[in-house]
C-alpha cells in the first residue's frame, strides 16, 4: 500500500468510516504480529501485543503525519508496545534454556507463524539484546530498508548500520558457539 493510499483511508477513518480502518488492519496485521512473535517468542503475547498495537493507532490516529508512512508509523508503535512488555514480563532476563524450552512448547501458533522461517533462529534472537534483535528482525526477516529503520528508531542511518552489523556478529557468534 502506497503512503497516499494511506492517507487517504485515514483521512476517512478521522471522518467517522470506522470500517476503513479494516484495510490498515489487514495490510500491516502480519508485519506486525511477526515482528511481535520474533521479539517475544510467544504467540499468545504476539497476538495480544498485535491488538493492542492496533488498538493503540485507531485511539491516536490524529496523531499520525501523513508526511510519514503509516507503516513507519505504525510499526514504531508497535516496538515500544513490545518494549514495554518486554520490560514488564523481564523476557529478556531468562535463560536460553527457557527461551528454548518455551519457543518449542508454544503449542498455539498462528498461520501468521508459517512466515517464520525456523525455531533455531528465533532461539538465538531471543539471546540477542533488545535493541540488536529489534533491528536484525525490521532488516532482514521484514526487509526494511536502513531508511526506514532510522525513522522508525530515529538513530542516524550510521548508527543503525552499525547497530545491525554489530548485531549480526553477536548472532553469527552464538550460532557458532552452538555448533561446537
Amino acid at each position: 500500500m502506497d503512503q497516499k493510499s494511506e492517507a487517504e483511508i485515514v483521512a476517512r477513518v478521522l471522518k467517522g468510516d470506522k470500517q476503513a480502518y479494516a484495510m490498515l488492519v489487514d495490510a500491516y496485521k502480519s508485519p506486525i504480529y511477526n515482528l511481535a512473535y520474533r521479539m517475544t517468542g510467544s504467540s499468545d503475547d504476539a497476538d495480544d501485543l498485535t491488538q493492542d498495537t492496533f488498538i493503540r493507532a485507531y485511539q491516536y490516529l490524529w496523531r499520525y503525519d501523513t508526511r510519514r508512512t503509516f507503516f513507519t508509523w505504525l510499526y514504531t508503535l508497535a516496538l515500544n508496545l513490545i518494549r514495554s512488555h518486554l520490560r514488564k514480563k523481564n523476557k529478556y532476563n531468562k535463560s536460553s534454556e527457557e527461551l528454548s524450552a518455551h519457543l518449542l512448547s508454544d503449542k498455539n501458533p498462528s498461520p501468521e507463524t508459517d512466515l517464520i522461517e525456523t525455531q533455531e533462529i528465533n532461539v538465538y534472537l531471543l539471546r540477542l539484546e533488545e535493541e540488536s534483535r529489534a533491528l536484525l528482525i525490521m532488516k532482514y526477516m521484514q526487509e526494511l530498508s536502513f531508511e526506514e529503520i532510522t525513522q522508525i528508531t530515529g538513530k542516524s542511518l550510521s548508527a543503525v548500520k552499525m547497530s545491525v552489523y554489530r548485531g549480526l556478529e553477536k548472532l553469527k557468534e552464538l550460532l557458532t558457539e552452538s555448533r561446537i
